[in-house]
């Protein structure tokens, strides 16, 4: 009965990370984008959303509860094309995630 508590309690303490990298054509680091990371529900309820800008070196990171779960992660700048892309959060593993936004085409 121990060992089992001992397992849970190991459980809560790991999270779940997903960062990454914004980058621009043709390859330097993006600072100032919102980077959004909606829940993938199949439940029907309303997913939750979080919300983080890029830093000085177009990085990003999100720490997530102790449970495996889809995300979508969206990153948007103006005057370039959004991109979007699906991962899954994994309890103490970290999962990378890169973008490199085009121009916006008028």
């Amino acid at each position: 009965m121990a060992a089992g508590k001992k397992e849970k309690e190991k459980e809560k303490k790991l999270v779940a990370v997903i960062a990454g990298t914004v980058f621009r054509d043709p390859g330097f680091a993006l600072a100032g984008v919102e980077v959004e990371l909606v829940e993938v529900r199949t439940d029907g309820k309303k997913p939750k959303s979080l919300k983080f800008v890029t830093d000085g070196r177009g990085e990003f990171s999100f720490y997530l509860p102790a449970k495996e779960q889809k995300y979508k992660v969206k990153a948007a700048a103006k005057g370039l094309q959004p991109e979007e892309k699906e991962t899954t959060a994994t309890p103490g593993a970290r999962m990378d995630v890169f973008f490199t936004l085009k121009p916006a085409t008028p």
